[in-house]
């Protein structure tokens, strides 16, 4: 049986290849020059399809492979993935990318939020004063969306961000492997997309950059992020997808030239000081904990 050290570094490992592939969806979005509603028809229906196609070849390989949804507790979680995705895009098209990761960030607040009400994770003062530069980092954010159109893109983070929380919370709590899950979550959404899209007509100028992420990066985000909360607590998982807010600004502003404003990069710079900031200390913290056990009970 492994070791929950182990466990532990699984999870690091398989969140960390998550969260690396998740920085360039935005850009990959973008980069397909579509309508919001045909390009999530393709990206989810990629996404379904290279999904439910490596589920049965490793089902076919080993009985023991993950359930695709995991029960009722799957289906809850493959939809809050799956409407999550549909706020995810909202976002992209309503606001500026670096406003999106930003607010995006929030995840770890919600993680921890949720993990304390509904798991007893009670988060320690470090934890509550990073989340409290954290919301001041985001309000400082949002301040500019007012009366500039960005309002409503920054209101589809906000709910993309909780149902992501909430998300790995549930799958925390079950203790269940629900990479599976989230990848067939995005089924909602491609349903929601296809009735979209035959009252609206399709328009993708490049949709070989859309099939990329639907069919590539997607089942690597979804499938790693989505299963680590079985070997991490929430607020660790969330962390990973911290990686979208420092790496897809720059993606996008090398790519297409999209300078943040002043306040995005304010308010982004307090949530990355404190995020680095409350990971030195929860690490410091560890391996004060690791010597005492040491010390108490030597070998």
């Amino acid at each position: 049986m492994p070791s929950q050290h182990d466990n532990h570094l699984k999870g690091l490992i398989l969140c960390a290849i998550g969260g690396l592939a998740i920085t360039v969806d935005i850009p990959l979005v973008k980069l397909a020059s579509g309508d919001p509603w045909p390009v999530l028809m393709v990206r989810c229906t990629m996404t379904l399809l290279v999904g439910l196609v490596g589920w049965l070849i490793w089902r076919a390989f080993d009985r023991n492979a993950p359930a695709l949804i995991p029960g009722k507790t799957g289906l809850i979680v493959a939809a809050l993935y799956g409407v999550s995705s549909v706020f995810f895009i909202t976002g992209v098209y309503n606001t500026s990318t670096a406003n999106l990761v930003f607010i995006l960030a929030l995840n770890t607040t919600f993680s921890a939020l949720l993990s304390w009400i509904f798991l007893g994770e009670k988060p320690r003062n470090g934890t509550l004063l990073a989340m409290a530069a954290m919301i001041f980092g985001v309000l400082i954010i949002v301040w500019d969306s007012f009366g500039s159109g960005n309002l409503i893109g920054d209101a589809a983070g906000f709910a993309s961000s909780f149902l992501i929380a909430t998300a790995i919370t549930i799958t925390r709590a079950s203790g269940k492997e629900m990479g599976m899950a989230s990848l067939v979550g995005v089924g909602l959404p491609l349903v929601v997309a296809a009735v979209m899209v035959s009252g609206s007509g399709f328009r993708i100028d490049a949709p070989w950059w859309i099939v990329l992420n639907g069919a590539v990066v997607m089942p690597i985000a979804f499938y790693c992020l989505g299963t680590g909360p079985k070997y991490l607590s929430g607020p660790e998982v969330a962390m990973f997808y911290l990686l979208e807010t420092v790496l897809a600004p720059i993606w996008v502003w090398m790519i297409f030239a999209e300078q943040p404003s002043r306040n995005s990069l304010i308010g982004g710079a307090i949530l990355i000081v404190a995020l680095v900031a409350h990971s030195v200390w929860q690490l410091m913290e560890s391996r004060k904990r690791r010597a005492s056990v040491v010390m108490r009970y030597p070998a």
